[in-house]
C-alpha cells in the first residue's frame, strides 16, 4: 500500500518509495529491512549526538511526566527559564534576550519581523527592506523564501508572491583568506549599502558557511567587515546560526570565528540534538529595549502556539550538558583533522575531471561538481555501501553526527571519493 505521506523536495512521479526507519543508535539508523546504514548528514544537520542517545532520550520522559506543553503567553515554566539563561551565557556577549520559535524558518520570519520593528520604533520608517546574500538558504516559509537566492534558489516559481528585498554577490574569499582577499566582497556589500541603506532594515546572513546554496566556506573577516558597515549605515546584523551552530564551524557559533556579536541571532537544528523542533531568536538589549513603550506598536505581534515547549526546552538543555561535558569541540577538531585528511590532501580526487572544488570548515566537508548530472545515482551507490548520503544539486557533502568515530568517518569520505575514483564509468 502506498503511504500518503507526502515527502519534501521530491519528484513525485519518479520517486523510489521511502526506505522505512525503525530505529537507530549512534551515527547509524536501522530500516525496516534490517539495514544499518550510517548517516552522514545527521538528519538534516540536526542529530549531532546521533541516534537513540540515552541522555536526551531520559530528559524527555522525565520531563513528559511533568509538563508536556503551556501556552508561552502570559506563562512561563522552568525548562524555558533555564534554557534562555544558558542560551544568553554560551552566546556572543550581548545577545540577552531569547524569543522562542518551533523551527528554523520561523526562527527567521521572527528576526525579520523584530529589525523592521526595531526600525519603525526608532524613528526609521522607511526601512521595511532586507539584505540578504547570493547562494543564501534561510528556509521555505514565504518570508524566508523571498530572502533566499532569487536566481540558483529553488523558489523562482513564487517570486509573484514575494516582497521584493536587496541582495549583495556572495562572498568569494575563503576561510583563510587575507584581509586583503575580503576586501573585495566587503566592497560589494558596501556597494549595495550606500545606495539602499535608507530603505534597509537588516543584513541577514548564514555566516561562514552558507549551507543550502552550495556550503559556501567565507572568512571570519567578511563578518568583522559586515558588523562594521552595519554600524556605518544604520542597518541591523542577523547571524541565521541554524545550520552552523553548535560546532558546526568548528567553534561553538560561527560568529566566534571573528569575535562579532550580531544584533540578532537564530538558532534551530543542533539546539536539541535534533531530538525536537525547537528555535530561538536571540537579540542585543538595544534591540530588545526598542519594544519598551506605550504604543500599540511597542508589542511584538508574533506568538507561535508551540514556542517555549517544555519536552524540546528540556532536552535542549541535555544536549548542551553532553555536547559540554564531553568536549563535543575536541570530537569536531578530530573530525576536521580526518575530513581535511582524507578529503583536501587525496590529489586524485581532487584532480578528477568532474570535480571542481574540495573544502572543508568544522564538521563538514563537501565536493563540488561541476554539473549535478556528475552525482546522479551517487545516493543508491552509497545506500549499497552502508552510507547514507543526500546530495544538494552539484554539491556532495557530509555534515556527520559529532560522535562518529574515526573509522565511521573514513568509511564516509571512502564512499564519497569511490564515486568518483572507482566508479566513473557508471556515470
Amino acid at each position: 500500500m502506498t503511504s500518503p505521506v507526502w515527502h519534501p523536495y521530491a519528484d513525485l512521479k519518479h520517486q523510489s518509495p521511502a526506505p522505512k526507519v525503525v530505529g537507530g543508535d549512534g551515527a547509524h539508523f536501522v530500516l525496516e529491512s534490517g539495514e544499518r546504514l550510517l548517516d552522514a548528514t545527521c538528519s538534516w544537520w540536526c542529530m549531532i549526538h546521533g541516534y537513540g542517545n540515552p541522555r536526551l532520550v531520559a530528559a524527555i520522559r522525565e520531563q513528559a511526566g511533568e509538563l508536556c506543553h503551556v501556552m508561552l503567553g502570559g506563562l512561563t515554566h522552568e525548562p524555558a527559564d533555564r534554557l534562555a539563561r544558558e542560551l544568553v551565557r554560551i552566546t556572543p556577549t550581548g545577545l540577552d534576550h531569547v524569543f522562542y520559535s518551533d523551527s528554523g524558518s520561523v526562527g527567521m520570519e521572527v528576526a525579520m519581523k523584530m529589525a523592521l520593528q526595531y526600525q519603525v520604533l526608532t524613528g526609521n520608517p522607511g526601512k521595511r527592506r532586507m539584505l540578504s546574500l547570493m547562494k543564501a538558504y534561510h528556509g521555505d516559509t514565504t518570508g524566508c523564501m523571498a530572502v533566499c537566492d532569487p536566481e540558483e534558489g529553488m523558489h523562482g516559481l513564487f517570486t509573484g508572491l514575494l516582497p521584493r528585498h536587496y541582495f549583495a554577490p556572495a562572498p568569494t574569499a575563503p576561510y583563510d583568506a587575507t584581509p586583503e582577499q575580503v576586501e573585495h566582497d566587503l566592497s560589494a556589500l558596501r556597494e549595495v549599502l550606500e545606495r539602499h541603506h535608507d530603505e534597509i532594515a537588516a543584513l541577514l546572513m548564514e555566516p561562514l558557511l552558507q549551507a543550502a546554496g552550495g556550503l559556501n566556506m567565507t572568512s571570519p573577516d567578511y563578518l568583522r567587515g559586515a558588523r562594521a558597515l552595519c554600524d556605518e549605515f544604520g542597518v541591523l546584523l542577523i547571524f541565521d546560526e541554524v545550520a552552523t551552530g553548535f560546532g558546526r564551524t568548528g567553534k561553538l557559533f560561527a560568529a566566534d570565528h571573528a569575535d562579532v556579536t550580531p544584533d540578532i541571532m537564530v538558532l534551530s537544528k543542533g539546539l536539541t540534538g535534533g531530538y525536537l523542533g525547537h528555535a530561538a531568536t536571540l537579540a542585543t538589549n538595544r534591540v530588545h529595549d526598542a519594544f519598551i513603550g506605550d504604543s500599540e506598536h511597542h508589542a511584538f505581534m508574533h506568538g507561535p502556539t508551540f514556542m517555549g515547549n517544555p519536552l524540546a526546552c528540556r532536552v535542549a538543555l541535555e544536549s548542551l550538558r553532553v555536547f559540554e561535558e564531553e568536549d563535543y569541540l575536541g570530537k569536531i577538531t578530530t573530525l576536521n583533522q580526518l575530513l581535511r585528511r582524507e578529503l583536501l590532501e587525496d590529489p586524485a580526487l581532487n584532480a578528477h575531471p568532474a570535480v571542481a572544488d574540495v573544502r572543508v570548515l568544522g564538521a563538514t566537508a563537501v565536493i563540488e561538481t561541476h554539473s549535478a548530472e556528475a552525482l546522479k545515482g551517487v545516493a543508491g551507490f552509497a545506500r549499497e555501501r552502508g552510507v547514507w548520503l543526500r546530495p544538494i544539486g552539484r554539491w556532495l557533502y557530509t555534515m556527520p553526527a559529532y560522535i562518529t568515530s574515526e573509522t565511521e568517518m573514513v568509511q564516509v569520505t571512502d564512499v564519497m571519493k569511490a564515486w568518483f575514483l572507482e566508479s566513473s564509468g557508471q556515470h
